[in-house]
Protein backbone atom coordinates (compact mmCIF):
# COMPACT_ATOMS: atom_id res chain seq x y z
CA UNK A 1 0.00 0.00 0.00
CA UNK A 2 1.08 3.71 -0.75
CA UNK A 3 0.41 6.75 1.29
CA UNK A 4 -0.27 10.02 -0.74
CA UNK A 5 -0.07 12.31 2.16
CA UNK A 6 -3.46 13.35 1.40
CA UNK A 7 -6.09 13.87 4.97
CA UNK A 8 -9.26 14.44 5.38
CA UNK A 9 -11.89 14.69 8.17
CA UNK A 10 -14.98 12.61 8.11
CA UNK A 11 -17.57 14.99 8.66
CA UNK A 12 -21.13 14.49 10.52
CA UNK A 13 -22.59 12.18 8.23
CA UNK A 14 -19.53 9.99 8.07
CA UNK A 15 -18.50 11.05 4.68
CA UNK A 16 -15.18 12.27 3.52
CA UNK A 17 -13.74 13.42 0.01
CA UNK A 18 -11.70 12.05 -2.68
CA UNK A 19 -9.39 13.81 -3.82
CA UNK A 20 -9.83 15.30 -7.66
CA UNK A 21 -5.64 13.62 -8.52
CA UNK A 22 -6.51 10.73 -6.71
CA UNK A 23 -9.90 10.33 -8.70
CA UNK A 24 -8.83 11.53 -11.93
CA UNK A 25 -5.47 8.62 -11.31
CA UNK A 26 -8.29 5.93 -10.72
CA UNK A 27 -10.51 6.62 -13.33
CA UNK A 28 -13.80 7.10 -10.51
CA UNK A 29 -16.10 8.85 -12.19
CA UNK A 30 -18.97 10.88 -11.09
CA UNK A 31 -21.80 8.00 -9.79
CA UNK A 32 -19.17 5.11 -9.91
CA UNK A 33 -19.85 2.65 -7.21
CA UNK A 34 -16.96 2.17 -4.44
CA UNK A 35 -16.56 -1.23 -2.92
CA UNK A 36 -15.27 -1.15 1.05
CA UNK A 37 -13.36 -3.67 2.61
CA UNK A 38 -11.67 -3.18 5.73
CA UNK A 39 -8.79 -5.35 6.92
CA UNK A 40 -7.98 -5.16 11.26
CA UNK A 41 -7.84 -1.52 11.61
CA UNK A 42 -7.53 -0.84 7.63
CA UNK A 43 -10.28 0.56 5.38
CA UNK A 44 -9.60 -0.08 1.91
CA UNK A 45 -11.76 1.72 -1.01
CA UNK A 46 -11.61 0.44 -4.36
CA UNK A 47 -13.49 1.16 -7.37
CA UNK A 48 -16.43 -1.61 -7.54
CA UNK A 49 -16.03 -3.80 -10.88
CA UNK A 50 -18.26 -6.73 -11.18
CA UNK A 51 -16.17 -8.91 -13.33
CA UNK A 52 -13.85 -12.12 -12.64
CA UNK A 53 -10.81 -12.20 -10.64
CA UNK A 54 -9.28 -14.46 -12.63
CA UNK A 55 -9.90 -12.74 -16.21
CA UNK A 56 -11.96 -9.86 -15.79
CA UNK A 57 -15.37 -11.11 -17.58
CA UNK A 58 -18.22 -9.35 -16.13
CA UNK A 59 -20.33 -11.87 -18.20
CA UNK A 60 -22.07 -15.07 -16.17
CA UNK A 61 -20.44 -13.75 -12.70
CA UNK A 62 -21.08 -16.39 -9.50
CA UNK A 63 -19.60 -15.53 -6.13
CA UNK A 64 -17.75 -18.40 -4.71
CA UNK A 65 -16.04 -17.37 -1.08
CA UNK A 66 -16.66 -13.74 -1.46
CA UNK A 67 -14.60 -13.55 -5.05
CA UNK A 68 -16.36 -12.98 -8.03
CA UNK A 69 -15.76 -16.28 -11.14
CA UNK A 70 -16.99 -16.40 -14.42
CA UNK A 71 -18.65 -19.52 -16.10
CA UNK A 72 -15.43 -19.84 -18.63
CA UNK A 73 -13.09 -19.82 -15.60
CA UNK A 74 -15.14 -22.15 -13.30
CA UNK A 75 -15.61 -24.61 -16.41
CA UNK A 76 -11.46 -24.62 -16.58
CA UNK A 77 -11.58 -24.97 -12.95
CA UNK A 78 -13.55 -28.32 -13.21
CA UNK A 79 -11.37 -29.48 -15.46
CA UNK A 80 -8.03 -29.04 -14.70
CA UNK A 81 -8.79 -30.26 -11.14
Amino acid sequence: MKSTGVVRKVDELGRIVLPIEIRKTLDIQQKDAIEIFTDEDKIILQKYQPSCIFCNNADDIIYFNGKRVCGACVAKMKKEF
